[in-house]
């Protein structure tokens, strides 16, 4: 038997949940949920290798446009995308996208198109372990600028907003669960954050966007309709699944050029005129 420490555990040089250690990944990660996710989106780079398969964590590294970037599934929900984007942050991770799907809240969200986080309303458990509930989960603004520029550069319908993370997908959304149960307090919550605003549901956003901004990394989501819950359509295709990975991986991309121009003209943070 080894014994190792139980504060944060590593076994053979690999973080205990997601498998991965040092120079196993790269500085930016895109997060999908569902681990069949990751061979699909690493399929459109240039190149790819796989390098870890545990538990929900399935993760590949590759290029794309040149850029070197892994890919990292996080299972369904908050918890396990924290311990992911915990165990990713202690071998070097500084960029995170959520590269998902959604229920869009309101009539003209298409199925099919995107939703950029700029932030999260906090529904969610995980992100509550971490910090007061009136911490806010913001997203990094050159990583939704990174986004928005790679929907435009690969002419993809989207929308720009507030998304809300929750922990069930029935009752927490407003749905249902079985028997038809559904508590008082969540009967209005789809109308209550459509009347706030907000673009989608979802479940994992709001938790990534704390965990970064605790942590000091980058961080924001891109997630795919395949939902409409006005107009109660639903549908999943592979191109759906794709579709946001494609946005995410060129917004890596994106990100990677700006990040060498702060470099070259020694600033910390980017704006407009800095690229003209």
């Amino acid at each position: 038997m080894t014994k190792i420490s139980a504060k944060a555990p590593v076994i053979g040089g690999k973080q205990y949940h997601i498998d991965c250690g040092p120079g196993d990944v790269a500085r930016s990660v895109l997060l999908p949920g569902d681990p069949g996710r990751v061979a699909k989106i690493a399929s459109g780079w240039d190149s790819s290798r796989e390098v870890a398969n545990h538990r929900e964590y399935h993760t590949m590294t590759g290029k794309f446009s040149g850029t070197d970037l892994s890919c990292t599934s996080t299972g369904i929900g908050s918890p396990s995308l924290v311990i992911a984007v915990d165990e990713l942050s202690r071998i070097g991770v500084d960029t995170f996208i959520r590269v998902g799907s959604t229920g869009g809240l309101h009539k003209e969200m298409q199925l099919g198109d995107l939703v950029i986080s700029t932030g999260a309303v906090r529904l969610d458990g995980a992100s509550k372990d971490l910090v007061i509930p009136e911490y806010p989960a913001v997203a990094n603004y050159e990583v939704v600028m990174a986004l928005i520029a790679a929907a435009e550069e690969l002419d993809v319908r989207y929308h720009v907003g507030i998304t809300a993370s929750t922990d069930t997908f029935y009752t927490g959304q407003g749905r249902p669960a079985l028997n038809h149960y559904l508590p008082s307090f969540k009967k209005t919550i789809l109308e209550d954050m459509q009347h706030a605003g907000v673009k989608n549901f979802e479940m994992e956003v709001a938790a990534l966007l704390t965990a970064a901004s605790i942590f000091g990394k980058r961080a924001g989501a891109v997630c795919v309709v395949i939902a409409n819950r006005v107009t109660d359509e639903f549908a999943i295709t592979d191109e759906f699944e794709k579709r946001a990975g494609r946005v995410g991986s060129l917004a890596i991309s994106i990100l990677a050029g700006w990040d060498r121009e702060k470099k070259e003209k020694g600033k910390n943070f980017l704006y407009p005129a800095l690229l003209s």
